[in-house]
């Protein structure tokens, strides 16, 4: 095999559900092996499947997952398209069963479906050794009383396995996201795990790939300064592999957006701590060496990537209890409208003090000065001007719902108890997460594959 075609239709959990109909459609009219993987996981979505699985036992996996496999799942297993995905995120197994409904609705010949388990560390972490992660403060500790899940970021092995055991679907929880795509070239090309340019090219091609639009001109785009076509129905990338390690960037036909040397770079930096060192469970990849050729339109080779031998460790993301977030919003218009927003802003913050309650406070003035804010509040008060249409956002941290319905039931309050010409009034109060890192020995982690 000279070379692997992989697509990836979505770069996290509410991308867009329609995204990997019109890769499934071009990956079917080529030859060769072809994959298409699904990155759906953040940082947090993994702690609002767990709670979601406590919730429901039959919840816990990717919420918009029959949403994105009931229009491609027939033709990916007619055509031989392997699906790789971490959608099962806290429920595998969950995942796992409404892909094989599916496939029956369908009428589909039912898939041969390996799980890759081993990273919910959820009820284990307590007797682990752990370590610092250097992304970490000193004396940042594990809260295992407020704990609701952690999960290790494991590497391509099980995917790998999976695929050489003949799945046709492999369902993972967490791991690392280029091991996504790293897992199946592993297995395609037999690379041998510790030949470290070779997984290093597979991690860069990963990473280009994992989230989805960007390298196509999503979350690139700038009106006027950096334009680009058909933003509606933006391309979705798909990469061509060689047995080398070369990379060639391209996108789904009849898309739209661009594939370009600068969309490339911008991805090629995303989240990048050290260019010459970015840690991954597979290996340690040097991007500094990294070169880039446009080859044509909406094609972009990538050479150059140096890999480093991998660290012992895994790197464990841990979600605790956060306490509360509770929102208020108003809106004032007209003349003098910056001046009256002020004025609720201020309001708001002597009513939380004078009502005793105990809060963490911030008011953005939307329209004037939110992204920019600090929670003092001394940019706001520096930026006064003339807004004639400004969103006032009252935000709270507390310990309780009821603290923080207490807290925005003051934005209502201002409907008539504040300055004149408010409106549109909400709220919103959600529990809040909170996530530290540590690492954990590899060998303290037994990673293993499931066949249905």
């Amino acid at each position: 095999m000279e070379h692997v075609l992989i697509g990836c239709g979505a770069g996290f959990s509410g991308d867009r559900v329609d995204a990997p109909i019109a890769l499934v459609n071009d990956l079917a009219g080529r030859d060769g092996a072809r994959f298409l993987i699904l990155e759906t996981l953040g940082e947090r979505t993994l702690a609002l499947a767990q709670k979601a699985k406590i919730a429901d036992p039959n919840a816990g996996f990717e919420p918009l997952l029959e949403q994105l496999l009931r229009p491609i799942l027939k033709s990916c297993l007619d055509s031989g398209i392997r699906i790789v995905s971490n959608f099962g995120a806290a429920n595998p197994h969950g995942a796992a069963r409404l892909v094989k409904g599916l496939a029956a609705e369908l009428g589909c010949r039912q898939p041969r479906i390996a799980l890759v388990l081993g990273d919910d560390l959820t009820g284990s972490l307590r007797e682990m050794p752990l370590s610092r992660w250097d992304g970490e403060a000193e004396g940042t500790s594990v809260d295992y009383d407020r704990m609701v899940a952690a999960n290790a970021y494991l590497g391509a092995d099980g995917i790998v396995q999976g695929l050489d055991n003949g799945a046709d679907i492999v369902v993972t929880g967490r791991v690392a996201d280029p091991s996504l795509v790293l897992g199946p070239l592993r297995h395609v090309f037999e690379w041998d795990p510790q030949d470290w340019d070779r997984i290093a090219s597979g991690i860069l091609a990963g990473h280009l790939l994992e989230c989805g639009s960007q390298v196509c001109g999503g979350y690139f785009c700038d009106p006027g300064v950096k334009d680009l076509p058909d933003m509606d129905n933006v391309g979705y990338p798909i990469a061509r592999i060689g047995a080398d390690g070369s990379i060639e960037i391209g996108k789904a036909a009849h898309t739209g957006g661009a594939v370009t040397a600068q969309t490339v770079k911008e991805q090629l930096l995303y989240e990048i701590h050290d260019p010459s060192c970015y840690i991954t469970p597979d290996g340690v990849l040097d991007l500094t060496g990294v070169e880039l050729q446009v080859l044509g339109p909406d094609r972009v080779a990538v050479r150059g990537a140096r890999g480093k031998p991998a660290t012992d460790t895994y790197k464990v993301t841990v979600s605790q209890h956060g306490g509360w977030l509770g929102e208020g919003e108003l809106s004032y218009a007209g003349p003098n409208a910056e001046a009256r927003a002020r004025m609720a802003g201020d309001i708001l913050l002597k009513r939380l003090d004078r009502r005793g309650l105990q809060v963490r406070a911030r008011i953005d003035l939307i329209g004037v000065v939110s992204v920019f804010g600090d929670d003092k509040g001394i940019l706001s008060a520096a930026s006064v001007g003339d807004a004639q249409d400004v969103r006032v956002r009252l935000a709270v941290e507390t310990r309780t719902r009821s603290e923080a319905c207490a807290a925005t039931q003051e934005v209502f309050a201002l409907l008539c108890a504040g300055p004149a010409g408010g409106g549109g009034a909400r709220e919103r109060h959600v529990e809040r997460i909170h996530t530290m890192s540590c690492l954990v020995p590899k060998s303290s982690i037994p990673v293993y594959v499931e066949m249905l």
